[in-house]
């Protein structure tokens, strides 16, 4: 893991130094949700992030351990990024920013229709993502 400063011992402000800013976040919910996987794919999200804040935003995950690279297999000029098991530990996570979204916000017809699904079996989904996130 990166060494970090940490503010304090307290287990959610440790958390968020790894992955709390935004930008961090929406990396890893595309590569759960969305399966992008390449710099240019994140560089085409709706939030528009912008060049050097994404190259800074996965190398500080990747020191932290959520993601890893993999070479591409077709292009060698390109990366694929991959979430590692302690990113995809991360899943239930991010279903719950989901559910308590769908809750307060007006969220996107495609996060809607997989809360639907999510939302049938909770368990049973985690498990079938994990499993797809693994195997990726």
């Amino acid at each position: 893991m990166a060494n970090t400063k940490k503010r304090s011992d307290c287990p959610i402000s440790c958390a968020l130094d790894i992955w709390g800013d935004k930008w961090s976040l929406l990396i890893i919910r595309d590569l759960i949700f969305f399966k992008e996987r390449t710099y240019s794919d994140f560089l085409k999200s709706e939030e528009k992030i912008a060049t050097n804040i994404l190259a800074t935003r996965l190398q500080m995950l990747e020191e932290n351990g959520i993601i890893s690279k993999l070479d591409h297999p077709v292009s060698k000029a390109k990366v694929l990024y991959k979430l590692t098991p302690k990113g995809i530990d991360l899943l239930p996570l991010m279903i719950e920013i989901n559910v308590w979204s769908d809750k307060y916000l007006t969220i996107p017809a495609q996060q809607r229709a997989i809360l639907k699904e999510i939302k049938k079996d909770k368990e049973a989904y985690i498990k079938m993502k994990i499993k797809e996130l693994r195997d990726v």
